[in-house]
């Protein structure tokens, strides 16, 4: 079992990091909070949780062990699969979702793109006890900035919705919308926007 991995980071999407490690690049899966903890970053470090079925075999990272703890608890949840755990984890932020949870909020819950009334339910009932346990910091709700111009931000935000199973050309408008509404947003934050409005 791999534990973490600490290496080179070779190559960075908001979907996928590419760490090398001893003359091995391992592509990870990562969330759009991990992409922006280590963006800008040569040497990174990620806690890694490994999924292996019959026809895949992937590895997913996340810049803190409460992320991954996070994401372990919600995989565990029925109805909720990696990819869309990681979803969850890219439309906010860990102590967003861990406030979400512990306060029953299941209308912010239910905005993010694959998660219906039953399955936000499930989440909170299945996870509000365990929430605790992670010792989240509830207070801690910021938005990361970073210096892109708009072009870039778009491409790069169209480029991780298309990763995360989005099809361009609704990718492609509500980006635009957002970027006209917040002509100064972090690619982050746009991707973010975009899971809750597609």
């Amino acid at each position: 079992m791999i534990e973490y991995l600490k290496g080179t980071l070779a190559d960075l999407t908001p979907a996928l990091a590419v760490v090398e490690c001893h003359g091995v690049g391992y592509g990870v899966n990562i969330s759009v909070n991990t992409f922006s903890a280590i963006q800008g970053k040569q040497e990174v470090k990620l806690w890694i949780t490994e999924s292996i079925r019959e026809d895949a075999y992937q590895l997913w990272g996340f810049s803190t062990r409460t992320e991954r703890e996070l994401f372990l608890l919600l995989n565990s949840v029925s109805g909720i699969g990696a990819a869309t755990s990681r979803v969850i984890l890219s439309s906010m932020t860990v102590s967003e979702l861990a406030s979400f949870i512990s306060e029953g909020n299941d209308k912010m819950l239910k905005s993010v793109k694959g998660i219906g009334p039953k399955a936000a339910q499930r989440i909170i009932v299945e996870l509000r006890d365990k929430i605790g346990s992670l010792g989240i910091d509830v207070s801690n709700r910021q938005v990361v900035s970073s210096p892109i111009v708009n072009k870039e931000i778009m491409d790069e935000a169209i480029a991780a919705l298309s990763m995360l199973g989005f099809s361009p050309a609704p990718a492609h408008k509500a980006v635009q919308k957002i970027l006209t509404d917040e002509p100064e947003a972090p690619v982050e934050r746009v991707i973010k926007l975009a899971l809750k409005m597609l």
